[in-house]
């Protein structure tokens, strides 16, 4: 006599869930992304889906968040040059990486779903801002730079101008030099290092 299947619950749900949205994003993109799909190769239902995120643009933006938890851990190279250049160069050849692809795929969509841009504004002012934040703090303790660097606007700076670089000119990776010159034109001159 076969066992009766357990049911999902909690974390082992939701984790499920996550990688199966992470899934469709990265093959039908944020257009293709339906309740629907999600349920079906989660192997739950849309109520269970429904109960944790309110939205497709929720789900996206946490499924986007879960395939990009642990690609960005700030370097500690022991001077701020340097683990600027670092987490820039990170960033940057992680733009071709699954969960870059996923993001480019969000950004298409905000146009057409307020809620998906909103949800992406928040996104981005808390996980892009950890790392930067974090450099920048073992900086100040090293003296390097003045403690008003700390100011989330300053500290990401550097990231602005990247980001800038991606959409301006359509690119998916910027040429090192670039980043140098982010690095030593703006970002030290502008933190006061």
């Amino acid at each position: 006599m076969a066992t009766p299947k357990t049911r999902r619950r909690g974390t082992e749900l939701e984790e499920a869930i996550l990688h199966a949205a992470a899934d469709e994003l990265a093959e039908a993109g944020y257009p293709g992304l339906t309740m629907e799909r999600v349920a079906q190769r989660a192997g739950t239902n849309k109520n269970a889906i429904y109960r944790r995120w309110p939205n497709r643009a929720a789900l996206g933006v946490a499924a986007y968040r879960r395939l990009a938890a642990d690609t960005l851990e700030p370097p500690d190279t022991g001077n701020l040059r340097d683990d600027a250049l670092a987490l820039l160069r990170a960033i940057n050849c992680g733009q071709t990486s699954p969960a870059a692809r996923v993001l480019r795929g969000l950004l298409t969509g905000v146009g057409e779903e307020p809620e998906l841009r909103e949800q992406l504004h928040q996104h981005a002012a808390e996980g892009g801002t950890k790392p930067w934040l974090e450099i920048v703090g073992r900086a100040v303790s090293r003296g390097e730079v003045h403690p008003g660097a700390r100011h989330p606007r300053v500290a990401t700076v550097a990231l602005v101008l990247l980001r800038n670089e991606f959409l301006t000119r359509g690119l998916t990776t910027v040429d090192d030099d670039v980043l140098v010159e982010i690095v030593d034109e703006v970002y030290l001159p502008l933190i006061g290092a």
